[in-house]
């Protein structure tokens, strides 16, 4: 019979196998037990053995020592031989009073022996006993089974709280054998975590409720420190004393690496390993409560990358993560591990930091990051450029919550941002009513297109040496029904970052592809016609399709167009660049790199790219021939395109002195208010027509 078995059997009544092959004697014994028990008979030897070995096994067996099939010894000593049916307890009922017929009985593993005629009130006794007896080693058995295999470490101390007994479990979980641990107080597990404090609780709780449960710190037999749940219960004896202590434990180690790690990923961004936005609210708000009671300043970096989307749409989200990865390994190397380092998700990371003159300590912390996340990056054999902008909040000055100062240092970012990006700004009152205006704004271009409110202008270009017409520059114009004309500077950057620079471009493209074919229909077929690519659009998916397939609707020649690039869309990506710009010139198309010298074009790759013009950005410009610094950086320019055999243009050119100034130098075309300022459609057409008659 199993532990099981014999444990939980008891839920119920007994179950007695009455074994006589007299009917009369059966009825007799039935009867007399019939009350507290459940009662099955047998009226043979072999009925009895199967009855015994079912699925229904009694808890105690009465049996007949004379019957005609098989005797009731030699049917004991069956059930003895089987280990399925030997622990089945077994009182004999016999005529026979004679001491040597029960011994022999007793000897064969009888429990006990009953002489006909039979007392019920004997019987009950002797069965009552017998059964409780079964019960009461049963429960030792698994008492013991539990100590010895169970799970659980188990320490038993005496009353003077000295170690008198441990199981193979506390062996395994401590390191200590019976022999090194019993006789020593449990003091040697002790890891010296607990308080004085604690410790008195504990003993109070014991004594007083003789019940004691929670964690605690123990030390291994080799030093390892680990948690674990205890549980101490007490035994007392008839005067109330306590004479031992049962203290039961498992280790806790395993749960509450799991547990870390679990708290570990709900905190941190999986990508970078930073703490995430949960782990910044919590941490960032408990920064800000211990700066209140110290009244003490907190600095808010809200650090968003540059034209990160252009990279991640581009080269895919891999490189993207690369990026991320790389973003965030030197961002920890410009902070201390006291302040705070974030990523909220995509490509935003924020900082706080604490202490003394903090203004002053993160301007110099921005600073520092400005200049190691403008260093190229090496992500997969893809060379890499990118700026940040950083928007920067003070607490309490700026706000006194996580939200506001959140809020503010994002609309500082974002006026980071407009200012030309690659800088930080800390926040002021003004920049909320720059903020709105920003979102008002962002939601009227989403109308412009629909609405028709965009135009196109041409600001004419000419040959310096023959003063001859060679082409515009197409400029984009917004005239918005409620504030006028918008300038570009306002809502290109905003288009640029939410994606609306790409329609914006298609239809500026589409639109000066249908007036160069009306153009070149009224004889103007000598002219380039040049059009600005922001760095999104320059990185968008089948661009070369598109700007060919407008060519092509429009019946226009790629010889008529010319695509204005920056120094920073080529740049992020040089080698993507240099396949994409060689795929736009083998379809005949003309590449201007568009206000040179304010970027940082390795002439290693300007060689490489397949460009025909460099444009002198208007800064560098509007100073000549005055200023020695400005005009020493356009006579480079001019004398960098002379020697990689490229066409110069400068733009920007307002004064005669300007345009004589250039002229001497060499500078092939000039654009700018000295020849012409933009003209809308009809204006230009007027002006060509009239430069082609002189």
């Amino acid at each position: 019979m199993t532990l099981t078995r014999e444990v939980t059997t008891t839920q119920e009544k007994p179950l007695i196998l009455l074994v006589d092959d007299m009917p009369a004697n059966l009825h007799v014994l039935a009867a007399a037990l019939r009350d507290d028990h459940r009662i099955k008979t047998a009226t043979s030897g072999a009925a009895a053995l199967d009855l015994a070995e079912g699925e229904d096994r009694p808890q105690l067996i009465l049996l007949d020592v004379v019957m005609q099939d098989m005797s009731g010894l030699d049917v004991l000593r069956r059930l003895r031989e089987n280990p399925e049916t030997r622990d089945i307890p077994v009182i004999i009922v016999s005529a026979d009073t004679s001491e040597q017929s029960q011994l022999e009985g007793l000897d064969l593993g009888a429990d006990d022996y009953i002489t006909k005629p039979v007392v019920a009130t004997v019987l009950l006794v002797r069965v009552r006993n017998l059964l409780q007896r079964k019960r009461t080693e049963a429960r030792l058995r698994l008492a013991a089974h539990v100590f010895e295999y169970g799970g659980e470490a188990i320490l038993i101390t005496d009353g003077d709280n000295c170690i008198v007994e441990v199981n193979p479990a506390f062996t395994r979980m401590t390191g200590y054998t019976p022999e090194e641990i019993c006789g020593q107080n449990p003091k040697i597990l002790s890891a010296g975590r607990a308080t004085p404090e604690e410790y008195q609780a504990m003993w109070h709780a014991i004594c007083e409720q003789g019940f004691w449960q929670g964690e605690m710190w123990d030390r291994r037999k080799n030093g390892e420190i680990y948690p674990k749940l205890l549980t101490i219960s007490v035994v007392r004896n008839a005067q109330g004393d306590i004479d031992f202590h049962i203290g039961s434990f498992t280790d806790l180690s395993e749960q509450k690496a799991t547990e870390e790690k679990i708290r570990h990923v709900a905190h941190h961004d999986a990508l970078t390993g930073l703490p995430n936005r949960l782990h910044l609210q919590i941490s960032l708000g408990q920064v800000i409560a211990a700066a209140k009671r110290e009244n003490e300043e907190v600095a808010v970096m809200f650090i968003d990358l540059d034209r990160f989307k252009i990279i991640n749409d581009t080269l895919g989200h891999n490189i993207g993560d690369g990026l991320l990865v790389e973003v965030a390994q030197r961002l920890r190397g410009h902070v201390r591990e006291s302040d705070l380092l974030a990523r909220l998700g995509g490509d935003e990371f924020v900082v706080a930091l604490e202490g003394d003159d903090v203004v002053n300590a993160v301007a110099q912390v921005a600073e520092k990051i400005l200049g190691s996340l403008s260093q190229p990056y090496q992500i997969d054999g893809h060379v890499l450029h990118s700026t940040t902008s950083i928007g920067i909040s003070l607490y309490p000055h700026d706000g006194d919550s996580i939200e506001s100062l959140m809020k503010n240092a994002d609309t500082a970012m974002y006026h980071a941002k407009s200012m030309g990006r690659n800088n930080f700004q800390f926040f002021s009152p003004k920049m909320n009513q720059s903020s709105n205006e920003r979102l008002l704004l962002e939601n009227s271009l989403h109308r412009a297109l629909e609405c028709d409110e965009f135009t196109v202008h041409y600001q004419p270009q000419a040959d310096l040496a023959s003063g001859r017409l060679v082409g515009a520059e197409a400029l984009i114009r917004w005239h918005h029904p409620e504030r006028g004309m918008v300038s570009p500077l306002d809502f290109i950057p905003l288009a640029e970052e939410n994606g609306m620079i790409l329609p914006i471009g298609t239809w500026v493209l589409r639109e000066v592809c249908r007036q160069i074919k009306v153009w070149r229909e009224l004889g103007l077929t000598d002219l380039r016609f040049a059009v600005n690519l922001s760095p999104r659009q320059f990185h968008q998916e089948n661009l070369v399709g598109k700007i060919i397939g407008i060519l092509r609707e429009f019946d226009v020649p790629a010889s008529a167009l010319e695509l204005e690039i920056t120094e920073s869309s080529v740049m992020e990506n040089p080698d993507a660049a240099v396949s994409l710009l060689n795929q736009l010139n083998q379809h005949g198309l003309s590449i201007a790199i568009d206000d040179f010298g304010t970027g940082y074009s390795s002439l290693g790759y300007l060689k490489r790219f397949p460009v025909s013009k460099l444009k002198i950005d208007r800064s560098f410009v509007m100073d000549i021939p005055g200023d020695p610094d400005d005009s020493a950086i356009a006579i480079a320019v001019i004398q960098l395109g002379r020697s990689l055999g490229l066409k110069v243009v400068a733009e920007g050119v307002e004064t005669a002195e300007q345009r004589q100034f250039l002229s001497d130098q060499g500078c092939d075309m000039l654009q700018g208010y000295w020849y012409s300022k933009p003209l809308d459609a009809a204006s230009f057409e007027a002006f060509a027509l009239h430069a082609e008659k002189r």
